[in-house]
């Protein structure tokens, strides 16, 4: 059952691993059916090395496995979440990556300080809040989806694909597996890139906001120019 979408979540996660972006068994990548609400994510505490695409696990919009040997990721209830409330994207990333977890430890948003920022960040990188003890206790992970939803309140997740989980670390989306996991290869760059600048001058003022526009426009929406034209079939 949906081979196409396991073997895409599949190679997600391995590039997840490949650009060292986890190590051990942290972080999953996640992809969804629109059609059949089914999910297709790592499985929990399964290696990177030597996963196929029938350890990816299919779960139902309630979280219950489908068709699968093993357990879905801890986080699942997470990446359910989002789906639910962000309907335009088909892919979740989440990663402890050193630099963005820095942010997310330091409870700081990663300011939008220059144009590669702006390539692929319409704004700075949001931080939520930290969960309250009632909502650990009550269901952790569905929770911290919850505080990632409210902090997009008033954004749009495609414009801003990715989010700081205080104290904890990033989760990014895209339209597709694979569009997630670049954008959480994208948001660990410029987080080392927004460290560094502020280690050289702690003052340094945002990029302003008629040239982060103007990046940010020109690759994304309808007026973009950047790269190629695609031919019409």
């Amino acid at each position: 059952m949906l081979e196409d979408l396991k073997e895409k979540v599949l190679q997600a996660n391995l590039e997840l691993a490949r650009h060292g972006l986890v190590i051990l068994n942290f972080g999953n990548v996640s992809g969804i059916d629109r059609t059949t609400g089914l999910m297709a994510i790592k499985p929990s505490g399964v290696s990177y090395e030597g996963m196929t695409a029938e350890d990816i696990v299919l779960v139902d919009p309630d979280g219950r496995p489908v068709e699968s040997r093993l357990q879905p990721s801890s986080d699942t209830p997470t990446h359910l979440a989002l789906y639910k409330a962000f309907l335009e994207i088909g892919g979740i990333a989440h990663a402890h990556s050193v630099e963005a977890t820095a942010f997310a430890q330091a409870r700081l948003e990663i300011p939008c300080l220059g144009t590669t920022h702006a390539d692929h960040f319409n704004g700075p990188i949001p931080i939520t809040r930290f969960l309250t003890a009632k909502e650990v206790e009550a269901g952790y992970e569905l929770h911290t989806g919850t505080v990632i939803i409210d902090r997009f309140a008033g954004l749009r997740p495609l414009e801003v694909p990715a989010v700081l989980v205080a104290g904890h670390g990033p989760f990014t989306w895209g339209r597709t597996p694979i569009e997630a996991v670049q954008h959480a290869l994208l948001l660990e760059n410029v987080a080392a890139m927004a460290r560094s600048t502020l280690q050289i001058d702690p003052r340094v003022r945002p990029l302003p906001a008629h040239i982060l526009r103007k990046h940010h426009l020109r690759k994304h929406g309808p007026q973009a120019y950047y790269g190629q034209k695609k031919e019409k079939p």
